[in-house]
């Protein structure tokens, strides 16, 4: 199993926790972002996945781009243990934290959308770090309340056993302290990251932990 990575992409972040949850081992292969003029651009790289993003995994004969595609493809071939809870009720809310994250807060602040906002809009970096604390704060506030205000909130996102929901909550909490915005308006978020960090699988899928890290 092969996982195309960048140490600080939040969605190749999400693919590694959830890998090292199942307990599966795979090779790392470093695919830096802003090197070379952007190694994802390269025809090897680009044969892989056209949108030119990471992560990518390859298991076997299988070549699967989109981080959540990637953890539901793990989901089904590699079930035990599961990120996903047993009930459909419980599944679609967790499946709901999660997208809530990846489709609704990180795409605003991909490298990509803030690169164009430096190239065509002429914004500085301040502008830009601006430009994410606001919309990464406008998705925490929503998740804030989702998280506290409900019963199946646990330990982690959603009881007392780390889910889908975790694998993108801590990789989003990540790039709000990139950008420095203040997380003390988030105490559930910040609860349940904690704890998250604290299991070994957290820790390893760390940016700082990668081969690649610098």
């Amino acid at each position: 199993m092969r996982l195309h990575t960048y140490f600080r992409s939040s969605a190749s972040y999400r693919v590694r926790i959830a890998l090292n949850l199942k307990g599966l081992a795979y090779t790392s292969v470093p695919v830096h972002l802003l090197r070379d003029g952007g190694q994802q651009h390269a025809d090897s790289f680009s044969s892989l996945n056209p949108a030119r993003l990471v992560p990518v995994l390859e298991d076997g004969a299988a070549t699967i781009t989109q981080s959540l595609a990637i953890i539901e493809y793990l989901e089904e071939q590699y079930p035990s243990p599961s990120l996903l809870p047993a009930d459909a009720p419980s599944r679609a809310r967790v499946r709901s934290l999660a997208l809530s994250i990846a489709c609704d807060i990180h795409p605003l602040s991909n490298l990509r959308v803030l690169r164009y906002l430096g190239s065509a809009f002429e914004l500085t970096d301040a502008q830009r770090d601006s430009w994410s604390r606001h919309w990464i704060g406008t998705g925490f506030e929503a998740l804030e309340r989702q998280l506290a205000g409900s019963a199946h909130t646990g330990t982690y996102s959603h009881g007392e056993t780390p889910s889908l929901a975790d694998c993108c909550l801590v990789p989003q909490i990540a790039n709000a302290r990139r950008v420095h915005l203040p997380l003390e308006g988030y105490p559930t978020l910040l609860r349940i990251h904690d704890n998250c960090l604290r299991l070994p699988a957290f820790a390893a899928a760390a940016p700082a932990a990668q081969p690649d890290a610098e």
